[in-house]
């Protein structure tokens, strides 16, 4: 398959990275063009516009940092929607569009939409798993689409990531990424709090790490986050911005569901206020810094890494098939 990959930020050139290792034939874009430039120099291709890639791509996929900005790259004079209608009239293997981009379910489904007049077929398929992972192809990758859309986008999406899950129809991904995100959020605001609560117990931070690592207190979020955090890099690679997005996703999901959340406002609050005090740029884990002004203390430690390496060998991906009985 031939694929086009829009969108090379922190995640999309690590994923990029991945299919061309892979041995895909690759065609990149981005507004910046010099983030391409390690891309090119290992033998991907250059497309002029969202258009000219997906006139000739078997797979277009976006990977972008807002829902606008996904929208703006269908839809445009020289969008990916103009790219397909130029193909002219379909065949049994339809192009692919696939989100990559955390966005709303509601308007992947309008442009899913809109990708089917076209000619097209579409699947959302965000990540989750952290930058690192993305790096060696080791995240995990949730598929909203019909099954034979999902067989024919699995190769690609294997060479990705190494957990696949057909979540069900389009749209069905984007509602379990914010659900995800949302998780990981309350997991980061309350080890933000476990650990500023040892450090003014006295409790010693590489013990109180290791405490919690080893409990039932542990999380993806506490092996990754929090290790940053006791560095005092905070980087993750994720920022306040994208957090008050995911945010705000999830409680529209929950609106829509007729659902009125409770902790989720709370979040909200927090972040737009770490948003406000140290910029919307900055690394999503320096929230910690509200509890460090708030009481004088430094949530530091000895020992731990300034940014998170994967150190688990690539693995081929593969389907996670969900249990039934």
């Amino acid at each position: 398959m031939r694929i086009g990959f829009i969108g090379l930020g922190n995640v999309g050139s690590k994923l990029a990275g991945s299919l061309l290792r892979n041995g895909f034939d690759l065609v990149v874009r981005d507004l910046d063009r010099s983030a391409a430039a390690t891309l090119e120099a290992e033998g991907a291709g250059w497309a002029g516009s969202p258009a000219e890639m997906a006139e000739r791509a078997d797979m277009v996929i976006t990977c972008l940092p807002s829902p606008a900005a996904s929208a703006a790259v269908m839809t445009e004079d020289d969008g990916i929607l103009a790219g397909l209608a130029a193909r002219g009239p379909g065949d049994d293997s339809p192009p692919i569009w696939a989100e990559m981009s955390t966005t709303d379910e509601a308007e992947v489904r309008r442009l899913a939409a809109l990708v089917a007049d076209a000619g097209g077929v579409a699947v959302d398929c965000p990540v989750s798993g952290g930058c690192h992972r993305a790096a060696t192809g080791n995240i995990s990758i949730f598929a909203g689409c019909d099954r034979a859309t999902f067989e024919r986008a699995l190769p690609v999406l294997c060479a990705m990531g190494r957990h696949i899950l057909h979540t069900g129809g389009i749209g069905s991904a984007s509602i379990l990424k914010v659900v995800t995100n949302y998780l990981a959020t309350a997991n980061l605001v309350s080890l933000c709090e476990a650990l500023t609560t040892s450090k003014l117990a006295g409790i010693d931070l590489n013990t109180a790490y290791e405490a919690i690592r080893i409990s039932s207190g542990n999380s993806f979020v506490h092996e990754t986050e929090s290790q940053v955090i006791l560095n005092g890099s905070r980087d993750i690679n994720f920022t306040m911005d994208l957090v008050q997005k995911d945010l705000s996703l999830f409680a529209a999901v929950a609106e829509r569901a007729g659902l009125r959340l409770e902790l989720a406002p709370v979040l909200i609050d927090i972040f737009d206020d770490a948003a406000a005090r140290y910029g919307a740029r900055e690394w999503s884990p320096n929230v910690v810094r509200r509890l460090e002004d708030a009481t004088g203390v430094s949530v530091l430690a000895p020992g731990f890494p300034a940014q998170m390496v994967d150190d688990e060998a690539e693995e081929p991906g593969r389907e996670v098939v969900v249990a039934r009985t």
